[in-house]
């Protein structure tokens, strides 16, 4: 079980929330959060309600200000992510609609196009466990979050002309 507490101001001020699961809106219980700590677990926050726009991973620590992981805004929704210990399994593919190139993946890939000469990364299928995606190289830059199910293209979950160069497993070290 995860817990994490929100802050509406830099350095754990102001009002707080306390979260134990998912929250797609946070504007019901805080006008803006800029601080948060995470006790247990871990969480993906979003810069925008209802699990949009930009993603961060956090884990059991304290997150003085957005500022820290470059949100451009406040946090405004967020994701707890399930405790998995099972295994981890994954088909990347090309294009989208799982066509072109593909591969599966059971262990971490810190980059992709050298790994497989995949041109790029269009569509998945995360068949086990829980994932993070990321368009650099080394597990850099904008990441997407991914649980299992299908995702035919990545336009579908926001991130239309992005890039996928890297990915990684969410492992129990939360």
């Amino acid at each position: 079980m995860g817990k994490v507490i929100f802050y509406e101001d830099r350095n754990f001020q102001g009002r707080s929330y306390e979260c134990m699961s998912d929250c797609s809106d946070m504007s019901s219980y805080l006008s803006r959060c800029n601080s948060c700590r995470v006790e247990s677990g871990c969480f993906v926050v979003y810069d925008r309600p209802n699990y949009m726009g930009n993603q961060y991973f956090l884990r059991r620590g304290e997150y003085a200000d957005y500022m820290f992981f470059g949100m451009s805004d406040s946090v405004r929704s967020c994701r707890m992510i399930p405790q998995y210990r099972g295994s981890y399994r994954m088909r990347i593919y090309e294009r989208e609609n799982f066509q072109g190139q593909s591969y599966e993946l059971m262990d971490d890939c810190d980059n992709i196009q050298d790994r497989y000469r995949m041109s790029d990364c269009r569509s998945c299928h995360v068949m086990d466990g829980y994932w993070l995606m990321y368009e650099q190289p080394h597990y850099k830059g904008r990441m997407l979050y991914l649980s299992p199910g299908e995702y035919r293209s990545m336009r579908d979950v926001g991130y239309s002309g992005m890039r996928f160069s890297s990915v990684r497993r969410i492992t129990d070290s939360c």
